[in-house]
């Protein structure tokens, strides 16, 4: 064998070696990247799972008195009383009663607003930008006039001529939802529309309704979910202000925001009543964008 050959047959295990011991380490790497994007996912949906189950079944599990129509016998009770967990207001309403009861009113809210924009907005975006023509800048044009007045003001002016309840608020904000899911649709169509499959599609003669369902609505979603999740926490805080400017829920039926805004009226003597309503408004909140952050992280890089 030429001396060139066996020092290529010698120097191949040695420099294999370094490629093994390379692949050996980053294994763990991966492993623990995998396990961080695992945790990202998980934590948050059980900090929503929790409160969502917290919210809706945990009167009923704790045998909790009503939120309202309390013994004013019993009020301004400190935490741990017996019976009252956290305590009683000024009237004597059970506050961990009204937390549950206030937090039910919120996500009903946040997510019969973002349902809205997802079908509604959703839709409207992905025809839009399906069809073209003359439709796509009539829509857009008018969605646009919808996006340029500042999300707050434009529910406040809303809900004060509709009055305060859930279903006005409701009302109110969906029209900021409505708009914004429709400019990111129709912003997924256009992507897709030039796509080849969607050529082979037309070409095909496949109806229209059906390359919209089968085609466009699957391939779009991912990113109408990451924004819902997202858009779950800012309806909240809307709805937040908009009770607690007096225009959401009306007392005396709870919701986080009017319970602060009850509270601040006794804020230096009782401060859980505005801190408990805070804390548990925060947590969801902060819950929905993790969410919304890990799956946009996840499906993007997909």
């Amino acid at each position: 064998m030429p001396s060139s050959t066996r020092v290529c047959a010698m120097a191949t295990p040695d420099a294999a070696a370094p490629l093994e011991l390379a692949g050996a380490a980053a294994e763990p790497v991966r492993r623990r990247s995998h396990l961080t994007e695992s945790l990202e996912l998980r934590i948050p949906i059980a900090i929503i799972a929790f409160m969502v189950v917290l919210c809706f079944l945990g009167p009923t599990i704790l045998g909790l008195p009503a939120p309202i129509g309390g013994d004013i016998l019993d009020s301004n009770l400190p935490m741990f009383s017996a019976g009252h967990v956290f305590g009683t207001d000024a009237v004597g309403n059970d506050i961990l009663s009204r937390l549950l009861h206030g937090g039910q009113a919120s996500l009903e809210i946040a997510f019969a607003v973002n349902l809205i924009g997802l079908v509604f907005g959703g839709g409207l975006g992905a025809l839009a930008a399906y069809w073209g023509g003359r439709l796509d800048p009539i829509i857009m044009r008018l969605l646009d006039v919808l996006i340029a007045f500042p999300s707050l003001v434009l529910a406040l002016a809303i809900a004060q001529s509709l009055g305060p309840s859930k279903i006005n608020t409701i009302f109110a904000l969906a029209f900021f939802s409505v708009a914004a899911f429709a400019r990111i649709s129709r912003a997924a169509t256009l992507q897709l529309r030039e796509q080849t499959f969607m050529t082979a599609a037309r070409l095909s003669g496949t109806p229209a309704w059906r390359t919209l369902l089968r085609h466009i609505a699957p391939n779009i979603l991912p990113g109408l979910v990451t924004f819902a999740l997202l858009g779950m926490g800012i309806i909240i805080v809307l709805e937040g202000a908009l009770s607690f400017l007096g225009l959401g829920v009306p007392p005396p039926a709870p919701s986080w925001g009017n319970m602060i805004s009850t509270g601040q009226q006794t804020l230096s003597a009782s401060p859980r009543d505005v801190l408990l309503p805070s804390a548990f408004l925060f947590v969801t909140v902060l819950a929905f964008n993790l969410l919304g952050d890990a799956l946009r992280s996840r499906w993007s890089v997909r």
